[in-house]
């Protein structure tokens, strides 16, 4: 059940990691429980102030100013956990500088809550990390989705990696960040690279579930497929994301006849059935290297996170039962 608490005034002085932000989503994030109209309300009003003055919610906010934030009534509810060990875990970290946390990401764990997710990597970090004044997602990976994840510890270096991921959407001279992913597909993947350029739409189920399909009206998507290696059945491919759409790889596969292992929402029903029984209990997707910039001094950075265990040991499955059935893969 929820409690109702009444908080005290609240002056907040904003760092580089609020400035330039509308004081209208400053508010939304500290007063989480208070009604959106209800915070519009106390701004109109004259209740909220910047530096003792009265100021519309657009104004952005600068280094320097003091937010004044009155006493608000809240609705805390306690937070579903689903899963406590997940929660607690400490996230296996990459790198982490004074603006920039890499982390790998496990399968099974969505990168923020909402969507019928009670929490998610950034919830998790944050309650690990409580002195943290600022920990935001650079970008997403699908639930189940291993590998590379980058949170901005500062607004500036958020910024600056989201300018980045754009850059290398747009190609060109700028430099972006460049993203690979390895993915192991059903059938025989034949050829040594493969550039896909298939524009893709959302839309929605009647259920309310968001989809992807390739469509001419859709967002133009570009990816490029290397094959590392290939078996009787199965085809471990890296790919290269040159544009960042949702479930762009999954997609692009499933559209081409060589859905991913284990994907539930585009993948071979069927085939994803038996992989459990041979190992594979997810879908195989994972993050394995980025090449960019760093965000704060530009050097250049090599992340990479190594194939989990238990994609590796499939892996190792697949090849011994293969080697046995049909001699050495070609």
């Amino acid at each position: 059940m929820a409690e109702v608490s009444k908080s005290s005034v609240i002056q907040e002085l904003i760092t580089e990691n609020e400035h330039g932000q509308r004081l209208d989503n400053l508010l939304l994030k500290k007063c989480k429980g208070v009604p959106k109209s209800h915070v519009y309300s106390i701004v109109r009003s004259g209740q909220v102030r910047v530096n003792g003055r009265r100021t519309a919610v657009s104004y952005r906010l600068q280094i320097g100013d003091v937010v004044r934030i009155p006493p608000m009534r809240t609705a805390q509810v306690e937070q579903e956990v689903v899963d406590g060990a997940a929660l607690k875990a400490q996230l296996p970290v990459v790198y982490e500088d004074e603006g920039l946390l890499v982390v790998d990401k496990p399968a099974g764990l969505a990168v923020h809550g909402g969507s019928g997710e009670s929490f998610g990597v950034i919830e998790a970090l944050r309650r690990q990390r409580p002195q943290a004044r600022f920990l935001e997602l650079a970008h997403r990976l699908d639930r189940e989705t291993s590998g590379l994840l980058l949170i901005g510890k500062k607004r500036s270096v958020l910024l600056a990696l989201h300018e980045m991921f754009r850059a290398g959407a747009r190609g060109g001279s700028e430099r972006g960040a460049d993203k690979r992913y390895q993915v192991l597909v059903a059938g025989r993947w034949m050829d040594p690279v493969r550039k896909v350029r298939l524009p893709l739409l959302k839309y929605l189920l009647p259920s309310g579930e968001r989809r992807v399909r390739v469509a001419d009206d859709g967002k133009a998507a570009h990816t490029v497929f290397r094959l590392l290696a290939r078996w009787e059945h199965f085809s471990l491919l890296e790919a290269e994301l040159k544009t960042g759409r949702t479930h762009q790889i999954r997609v692009h596969l499933a559209h081409l006849g060589f859905p991913i292992a284990g994907d539930e929402k585009y993948g071979d029903f069927s085939l994803n059935r038996t992989l459990p029984r041979e190992g594979l209990k997810r879908m195989f997707l994972h993050a394995a290297k980025m090449t960019m910039p760093h965000p704060q001094d530009g050097r250049e950075m090599l992340l990479e996170a190594a194939l989990p265990s238990a994609l590796a040991q499939f892996l190792r499955n697949v090849s011994e039962k293969e080697r046995q059935d049909y001699g050495e893969p070609v």
